[in-house]
């Protein structure tokens, strides 16, 4: 018996380990550190912000803008003044400054911050940070050229909700530097921009780097317990993802070959150049930017692509981490979103969720519903199980005879093995495996921690309302209702499932509602909800087994003393003979 609870308590402790390896708690986003979304790109800092020195794509524009200004050459194509070209579709507000041709704001129409459309231009990266779609070549006086150049666009705005658009930007002067940018949108594919470059000086082609500066949005660092990690790198080469956490930026400064996909993402977003189609370099430098009373400020990341060859077309994305969008837009894209282990089995569940919400219509309520199915589909497991923990119930007076009488041995003591063939004999004759009870349980594991991976990454649950307080199924409960109660069915749970242990050992197990509990405080509601649901059923479903099987019997064991321990090891029992 011994063994068994220690076997159940190691299990419990694997288990929290596991999940806790597998899904660790991370911090809650700083209320200081977020900006206000819908901000004009190149709005300063928060207050009190600390702007950090330049980053390496910045140095090579700044040199030649910092030096004594050279006269610049007559503008022989390009535009008068700084305009705003504005593109939209149905799903993002895209703007694009005619000063260097790079875009200053791209905002997310379906998605928000505060009442406001995302914006996934950082407001509060430093000032003077690259632009998205910034031009940058080897010569540092074109690049100073092309920064302050006023490119002639080829529409005042455009209209991409039902038809393919597309926006140039020329630029052209006397010293021979000349320069294009065509942007193309498709309606199918609204969070995905084309962008063809040409550049070229006195005929010579050059190759440009496309530089999408500092990203993602906010910068905001983890504070806490709530899912929302830091912008970081991600790259898809040679059929592996690489996800770079902020402090280790510095060590994947350059990612060069054939990659699949590659830029920065959060948790829900991501901004990547996608199938490059021909080998790219990748560049990342850490942007972090110090607030006053803050131990993390802002961490941004600077991000670069440079072609292996002048001309020819990229493809980028910027837009939510949806499995349906990405794999729309690129099969290796869905790999932007980190499932975990269970991969495999965390898309199968959110495709079941999606397809159930879609008749349902509240995500809340299709967690539960989703819930009873996949309880339903495990019923014959956990009935196995209640049935298993069953029989050793009955027996436990009997094993508990067995190992009084060997109660005094030493664990080494060679006798002591006797015990063991007695008990194994026992189980034989009653038909009992004492690992049936909870390995139909351990079965059902992979299935928590996909739901809880699929609850954790799925953006369709992010600012997705259930009922009353719970208006955001992504983040904790804020009354620490759900939490609560999935402690307190857990509890009852646990009361009803057949003890197989003495009465000590059954109060430690109690134990472990209070931890889950207070594991589970900080989780998503989403998830919490799965699980307390889960607890009913797991009621419920105790209570049909127990009317089906009927209650346990009572049996009487004559005390130790009395039994007879001759032939111990041979053949049946002394359990089996007394019965005789």
């Amino acid at each position: 018996m011994e063994k068994r609870v220690l076997l159940a308590v190691g299990l419990s402790v694997a288990v929290l380990i596991g999940f806790n390896i597998l899904f660790p708690p991370v911090k809650r986003p700083t209320p200081a550190a977020t900006s206000a979304p819908g901000a004009a790109a190149g709005t300063p800092p928060a207050k009190g912000a600390t702007a950090p020195a330049p980053t390496e794509v910045e140095r090579r524009v700044a040199p030649a803008s910092a030096a004594p200004a050279a006269p610049a050459a007559q503008t022989l194509v390009g535009d008068t003044v700084d305009r705003q070209i504005v593109v939209e579709n149905e799903a993002v507000r895209a703007t694009f400054s005619t000063r260097g041709g790079v875009l200053t704001s791209w905002l997310l129409k379906h998605y928000a911050e505060n009442g406001a459309p995302l914006e996934l231009v950082p407001a509060t990266a430093p000032p003077g940070s690259t632009k998205p779609f910034t031009l940058i070549t080897d010569d540092a006086e074109v690049n100073a050229a092309l920064a302050q150049a006023l490119f002639k666009p080829s529409a005042a705005s455009l209209d991409a909700k039902t038809a393919p658009a597309t926006l140039t930007l020329e630029f052209r002067d006397a010293s021979g530097l000349s320069a294009r940018k065509e942007f193309s949108f498709s309606p199918q594919k609204p969070y995905e921009v084309t962008l063809s470059t040409d550049v070229s000086r006195g005929g010579t082609a050059l190759v440009p780097t496309i530089a999408w500066g500092p990203a993602l949005a906010t910068g905001r660092v983890s504070s806490g317990m709530t899912y929302s990690p830091s912008s970081q790198p991600l790259y898809y080469l040679n059929g592996k993802v690489t996800r770079v956490k902020f402090p280790d930026v510095a060590a994947h400064a350059q990612v060069e070959g054939n990659i699949g996909f590659g830029g920065v993402d959060d948790h829900y977003f991501l901004a990547a150049v996608v199938a490059p189609g021909q080998p790219a370099r990748l560049n990342y430098e850490p942007v972090p930017v110090a607030i006053p009373g803050s131990d993390t400020g802002l961490h941004f990341v600077s991000w670069s692509v440079r072609p292996a060859k002048a001309g020819g077309t990229l493809r980028f994305f910027a837009g939510p981490k949806d499995f349906n969008v990405l794999t729309e837009t690129d099969q290796d894209l869905s790999r932007a979103i980190d499932f975990g282990m269970f991969g495999w089995l965390v898309v199968s569940l959110l495709r079941a969720l999606k397809w159930v919400n879609s008749y349902i219509g509240n995500y809340g309520w299709s967690i539960i519903a989703l819930t009873v199915i996949i309880n339903l589909v495990m019923f014959p497991l956990r009935h196995k199980s209640v049935v298993s923990m069953r029989k050793m119930q009955e027996i436990q007076p009997e094993v508990k005879g067995i190992q009084d009488r060997y109660s005094k041995l030493k664990m080494n003591d060679p006798a002591r093995q006797k015990m063991n063939v007695e008990l194994m004999n026992l189980y034989r004759e009653r038909g009992v495996n004492p690992a049936s009870g909870c390995v139909p349980m351990l079965l059902t594991l992979p299935v928590l921690f996909a739901f809880y991976a699929m609850l954790s990454v799925a953006i369709e649950l992010r600012g997705a309302p259930f009922v009353g307080w719970i208006r955001d199924l992504s983040t904790y409960d804020p009354w620490f209702v759900t939490p609560i109660l999935m402690g307190a069915t857990q509890f009852v749970q646990q009361r009803m499932t057949p003890a197989t242990g003495d009465p000590a050992q059954q109060r430690i197990m109690m134990f472990m509602p209070l931890i889950f509990m207070t594991m589970f405080i900080w989780a998503p509601s989403g998830l919490v909800l799965y699980w307390t649901v889960s607890n009913l059923w797991a009621i419920g479903q105790q209570v049909i087994t127990n009317r089906m099987i009927g209650p346990a019997p009572q049996r009487v064991v004559r005390p130790a003393a009395e039994r007879r321990v001759k032939n111990a090891g041979g053949g049946k029992s002394d359990a089996a003979k007394e019965r005789k």
